[in-house]
């Protein structure tokens, strides 16, 4: 699980500041998302095949839960993320959010939603 907590402005003046989210040189995103969650609310339970995305909460608190498919044994990994952290979902790894308050957040993926890309590579499970 990769969890990026409370990220900071690398840039300060008088006109306000610039936080870089991601700037990894590598990562080609193809869809960015705003999602406000209510409380209790339970998101995800899937995983994708290909696809991965970083998740940045704006506002609010999650749990987020995290397991390898190929990993029937392995222990789910849970986190809590809240506003200034971003968590990382790779391809392959069943993940779920529940929300234990009201909360805004980002995401950005590497596959397009469009044409069905989405469903096609979104695998429904249950994690939580």
């Amino acid at each position: 699980m990769e969890i990026f907590r409370k990220i900071k402005p690398v840039f300060t003046d008088d006109r306000g500041e610039i936080t870089v989210l991601l700037d990894d040189g590598k990562t080609e995103i193809k869809s960015v998302l705003f999602i406000s969650s209510k409380k209790g609310a339970i998101r995800a339970n899937h995983y994708h095949k290909e696809d991965s995305h970083y998740c940045y909460m704006l506002s609010g608190k999650m749990e987020y839960f995290e397991k390898p498919v190929d990993g029937d044994d392995a222990k789910i990994e849970r986190e809590v993320a809240e506003a200034g952290d971003m968590v990382y979902s790779p391809p392959m790894a069943i993940h779920a959010m529940r929300f234990l308050e009201d909360t805004d957040w980002v995401v950005l993926s590497t596959k397009s939603r469009k044409d069905g890309n989405y469903e096609e590579d979104t695998i429904r499970t249950k994690l939580i």
